[in-house]
């Protein structure tokens, strides 16, 4: 039987080339998301590459009703990679507490539920922001490199979601997590779909 993963903000540049190479290894995959930074002719492309459709469902992460529905809905979940976020670090210094409340609630909302529905694992989308700003002696930038202050509020996010996370598997919950650091990904899919 095929495990079934539940890629959030899967229509993003990041969510989708994820969404393809789960369903090349053969996962099932169901996306979440909004549409607030991407379209939902994404699904198209995915298909054209994978020959698979997607389950899809435009959902906002932080309503926790309609998230639960789509829990309800698929309940074989097995895990979580949870992409869904709002990005933009200048934006972020504009609109603080739209990326706390998004970035934040998000979260919280898909932990809450994971014990619920019996899911297991989380793979989380960080930052290479919570690095804030190297010193010399710490570059090139490594696993081992200190968090220090975020400079963005984009970046406080990430740095809260992960201790959020360390908090709540600390208290006892069920769940394995992997903190993803990454710098700015870019390029194209080979079939340049």
């Amino acid at each position: 039987m095929k495990q079934t993963i539940l890629v959030t903000g899967g229509t993003g540049f990041i969510g989708s080339h994820t969404t393809v190479e789960l369903q090349q290894a053969g996962y099932d995959v169901v996306i979440v998301d909004n549409l607030s930074n991407s379209k939902v002719e994404v699904i198209d492309g995915i298909e054209k590459i994978t020959g698979i459709r997607p389950a899809f469902e435009q959902v906002d992460c932080c309503d926790l009703a309609a998230l639960e529905a789509v829990f309800a809905k698929y309940p074989k979940i097995e895990g979580i990679i949870h992409f869904a976020a709002s990005k933009a670090v200048g934006e972020s210094v504009e609109k603080p507490l739209l990326y706390y409340r998004n970035n934040l609630n998000s979260l919280i909302n898909l932990l809450e539920l994971m014990p619920k529905y019996d899911v297991k694992g989380i793979i989380f989308s960080s930052s290479c922001t919570v690095y804030g700003q190297p010193t010399p002696e710490n570059l090139p930038v490594t696993e081992q490199a200190p968090i220090q202050k975020a400079l963005s509020p984009y970046g406080n996010t990430k740095q809260i979601n992960e201790e959020i996370i360390q908090d709540f598997i600390h208290s006892g919950a069920k769940i394995k997590s992997i903190i993803l650091r990454y710098f700015n990904p870019i390029g194209a899919h080979p079939s340049a779909l």
